[in-house]
């Protein structure tokens, strides 16, 4: 970590570097100034590290808002060597606020005088020993480590805003200021509004920013984690030929800067440029995807919306909204929803659309004690949401959980988290809800009560979606199936068709939903419609030995379709280097089997994509035995293949693989086992690097049929339309392109195999 930082300072604080020479600013030395902060310390404990400080850059001369460095829990003007810092602190006050409480802080400098104020009030005063130190145009400025001469004593905590005046500011002054709101006629010499505009600083005065450590950007703050979090700001050089500066802040109604348009293409050739960003698998447009549930997906008018959680930059937690006619090519449309009007941020939750064509986002307000959250929107094509007044219409009494009495005055307690889709009955409306945090509180002690073990869903009902009657548990969970350590978020609730085209409901319901620790799965059973019960008759996982595939999110289409897709929580580290994060599996089609077990395949629609198809047949491998499909595009392609097992133990297909098999995934059907296998044990150099095996057992003379697709750093596989795995592969080698066929154990022939180069649909 130490060389990465002092990797970073050099790249960034450096004033002439390899021949480069920086262009700083013009500006009057920085003397009498005003410091101010609104900050969260993560504890009180901490000691030394900043919220705010402005660094000389080049010799050890700093001045900052410095916590907890002489005196446990006491804010500070700190300075080099104590310079400018009264050092007798043992009578000023000491922090109390809690960790999600924000204070100002604000360090008044005029001559020698020194003035400190916490949230408008006095809280120190001092007369500095030597001289105020002037800071020249080459300055920086830091949070989290007090100077560039010390990285290890880091501030953690969150700050909402931060601003540096040139020039010393009163009381008065300075307990009128909000976050995020100007001072009419004063202007910053600097300003980080972290809610608004993320890292840009709102002067321009610095352009090039820099985080390292755990420092992120989420929920309208810079959060400095426990990680040496560091966040520093300096001037970079203008007109650079391959890299835009920074601009201002800048809004849609604004004129758009040169520097945005450069940066946009940058950014557009940059993905486009990346090996492991798919090209037909659903992608995050940009920034972090982490969680990237997908949510709120339906069909309206037309054309399938699909909603997709993500961390907005400088915003917080927010749904992208895209919508497609053939769910393959998608078109962007504005946020659907994201903080304010009573929340923080919105994470997981579903969709529902009204007789009337309304159309309604049910998530889970952030953070706190706030709960369950619906927008609707009526517009044509459901770009403009607007929050129900009536907000959180599922109210929490803590974070995820409600706890209250029923009729009888008994305790009662349920979740009030990840709400499902809404369904409508008799008039009426029904959703669920998760018990993630209900099962953390109650349900993981060795002598747990047995009514809060293991994943379990809250349904409740509503005649006016405002007012919500708590109705019960919607299912008993059976221990056959799943284990008392796993939970049930991120629910989806939808009737089941009897074929992959669709066409009239099969009667049984399909409940998808996820545990964290063991990923997404799923019930079949029966809707009790007078008790608005489920009764399930069947269990299934679509994961196994992690959680790779993750967050379901499902609809039922005007053919009668359900159609789900999964967010591939495999992410690599320096995601936030590479501008994107968040993939998802392909929209799968679900339907009930003549057994009474679900059924899935990728919805045809995909194969509007296939190009350059080559067709084999009868091609007999022998035990050990490979064979090259030569002129297959290796990392963008599908592959159908009908084998007959004969004595193979194990036959397949390796993907992604190199000409020597140094990387290489392997995916096939294991007979000894009776399962589908995904080896990806050496897929590459990053990435969850592991064998998964999801039961599958063929009957007597059955022929064996994969679909595979291959997309970049996406594989999945298909076995009989019964089982699939996904998952995600990161090979190191420009050469790991090749498809072999593969047969181990005996012998085996591949009666038919097809294989299609896919050409990409998303737009970068």
């Amino acid at each position: 970590m130490r060389k990465a930082l002092g990797l970073l300072l050099v790249a960034i604080v450096s004033a002439r570097c390899a021949g480069e020479t920086r262009a700083a600013p013009e500006q009057k030395p920085l003397i009498d100034k005003t410091l101010v902060v609104w900050v969260s310390p993560a504890n009180l404990d901490q000691r030394g590290g900043t919220a705010l400080t402005v660094d000389a850059n080049g010799i050890d001369r700093f001045d900052g808002v410095v916590f907890g460095e002489l005196q446990p829990s006491v804010w500070m003007p700190g300075s080099n060597h104590y310079s400018r810092t009264e050092q007798q602190q043992a009578d000023w006050p000491r922090e109390t606020a809690g960790p999600d409480e924000f204070v100002q802080m604000a360090v008044v400098y005029q001559g020698r005088s020194v003035a400190v104020y916490r949230n408008g009030e006095p809280y120190a005063k001092y007369t500095m020993a030597g001289e105020p130190y002037p800071f020249g145009p080459q300055s920086v400025v830091m949070f989290g480590p007090r100077h560039l001469h010390n990285l290890n004593d880091c501030f953690v905590g969150r700050i909402k805003d931060a601003r540096v005046y040139d020039e010393p500011l009163d009381r008065a002054t300075i307990a009128a200021m909000r976050p995020g709101e100007p001072i009419l006629g004063l202007a910053p010499w600097a300003w980080w509004d972290f809610a608004t505009t993320g890292t840009y600083e709102r002067t321009g005065r610095f352009n090039e920013i820099k985080l390292s450590g755990d420092a992120t950007i989420a929920d309208g703050c810079l959060v400095l984690g426990a990680d040496r979090a560091t966040m520093i700001a300096a001037h970079g050089p203008d007109g650079a030929s391959q890299v835009a500066a920074l601009p201002k802040a800048w809004s849609a109604s604004d004129p758009v800067p040169p520097a945005v348009v450069q940066s946009t293409r940058l950014l557009r050739e940059r993905l486009l440029a990346d090996p492991y960003r798919p090209g037909y698998h659903f992608c995050v447009p940009e920034d972090m995807g982490r969680p990237g549930d997908p949510n709120g997906c339906f069909y309206a008018a037309g054309r399938y919306h699909l909603m997709y959680l993500y961390n907005r930059n400088g915003v917080g937690f927010c749904w992208g909204h895209v919508s497609s006619k053939d769910l393959v090519h998608w078109r962007h449309h504005p946020d659907s929803i994201g903080p304010g009007d009573g929340d923080e941020g919105c994470f997981s939750g579903g969709a529902f659309v009204d007789d009337d064509g309304t159309a309604y986002l049910s998530y889970w307000m952030l953070w706190g004690n706030k709960g369950i959250g619906l927008a609707r929107s009526t517009d044509r094509h459901y770009e403009s949401w607007r929050k129900l007044e009536a907000n959180p219409v599922i109210k929490s009494t803590e974070w995820g959980i409600t706890e209250t009495r029923d009729h009888d005055g008994n305790p009662l307690v349920y979740g009030s988290a990840d709400p499902a889709n809404i369904w409508k009955k008799d008039g009426k409306y029904y959703i669920l809800t998760g018990n993630l945090l209900v099962l953390n509180k109650y349900g993981r002690q060795a002598d747990a009560p047995p009514e809060h073990q293991g994943d379990r869903l809250y349904v409740f009902e509503s005649a006016d979606l405002e007012h919500w009657r708590y109705r019960g548990v919607f299912y008993q969970r059976d221990e056959r199936w799943t284990d008392r350590s796993e939970d049930n978020m991120c629910p989806s609730f939808l009737p089941l068709p009897s074929s992959p085209d669709g066409g009239p409901p099969s009667g049984k319901h399909l409940l998808l939903f996820i545990s964290h620790n063991k990923g997404c799965q799923y019930y079949v059973g029966d809707y009790d419609r007078p008790d608005d019960r489920f009764l399930a008759t069947g269990h299934g996982r679509m994961t196994w030995g992690d959680n790779t595939y993750f967050a379901p999110e499902a609809l039922v289409d005007e053919h009668g379709r359900q159609i789900m897709w999964a967010w591939l929580t495999d992410n690599p580290e320096g995601e936030p280097e590479k501008g994107w994060s968040g993939v998802y599996g392909l929209p799968r089609s679900l339907w009930l089997g003549e057994d009474g077990t679900l059924r899935m395949r990728p919805v045809a629609e995909l194969e509007m994509l296939r190009c350059r198809g080559q067709t084999h047949g009868d091609l007999a491998l022998a035990d050990g035995q490979t064979r090259t499909l030569d002129g297959v595009v290796g990392d963008s392609c599908e592959l159908e293949l009908t084998i007959d097992p004969k004595t193979a133990r194990q036959c397949g297909v390796k993907v992604r693989a190199s000409p020597g098999g140094e990387e290489q995934t392997l995916l096939y059907y294991d007979a000894e086992t009776k399962s589908l296998v995904f080896d990806a044990s050496g897929s590459g150099i990053d990435g969850r690097r592991r064998l998964e095996r999801a039961p599958f057992a063929l009957s007597d003379g059955e022929p064996l049929k994969l679909r595979v697709f291959v997309d970049k750093s996406v594989v999945e596989v298909y076995a009989n339309d019964r089982q699939a795995i996904c998952r995600r592969v990161y090979p190191g080698r420009d050469d790991s392109l090749g498809v072999v066929l593969f047969a181990g154990g005996g012998d085996a022939v591949f009666s038919r195999v097809q294989a299609w180069e896919m050409m990409p649909s998303n737009p970068f």
